[in-house]
């Protein structure tokens, strides 16, 4: 396959794994903050993908492919260390904190931010694996493509 054609099929990896995250969001699952920062990198790959089709600096635009799938990959597994407590997440979206200081008014207060999704809790998952370990999975594969490409806009 021609270095285009790689670029092309792997920005289109991540146009389906943006779309999918997409469809969770409309089928009620709603983001966490961490969510949505692997989203932003699948974008970059998509106007990669997209730039690489003038045929100008095919290679360059390989190299960025690849590091924005390797950016969501990180953020992916480093969401799924998160999810499976091997480390602490964002303040924002995985509690923690201490609760000295707070009053008992504030303890027993209904008010205050309860639309926060939590990064810590896996809401879906499939074959033991959730949303932000199947996306660094499958944007790892990518990334190999992207790098597959650039080796060949590189030599041919």
């Amino acid at each position: 396959m021609t270095p285009k054609g790689l670029t092309l099929l792997a920005a289109g990896g991540s146009a389906a794994l943006l779309l999918g995250a997409f469809a969770f969001q409309a089928a009620g699952f709603a983001p966490c903050q961490l969510c949505l920062w692997q989203r932003w990198p699948h974008g970059v790959a998509i106007a990669a993908g997209l730039m690489a089709l003038s045929g100008v600096a095919v290679a360059l635009w390989a190299l960025a492919g690849a590091l924005a799938a390797l950016t969501t990959a990180g953020i992916g597994l480093y969401h799924t260390g998160v999810e499976r407590g091997v480390w602490e997440g964002p303040q924002a979206c995985s509690g923690g904190g201490s609760l000295a200081g707070l009053s008992g008014a504030d303890l027993l207060s209904t008010e205050g931010a309860s639309d926060v999704v939590r990064c810590d809790e896996v809401v879906w998952a499939l074959a033991g694996l959730s949303m932000a370990s199947w996306n660094a999975l499958l944007s790892l594969a990518l990334a190999a493509l992207w790098a597959v490409a650039l080796v060949r806009a590189r030599t041919g």
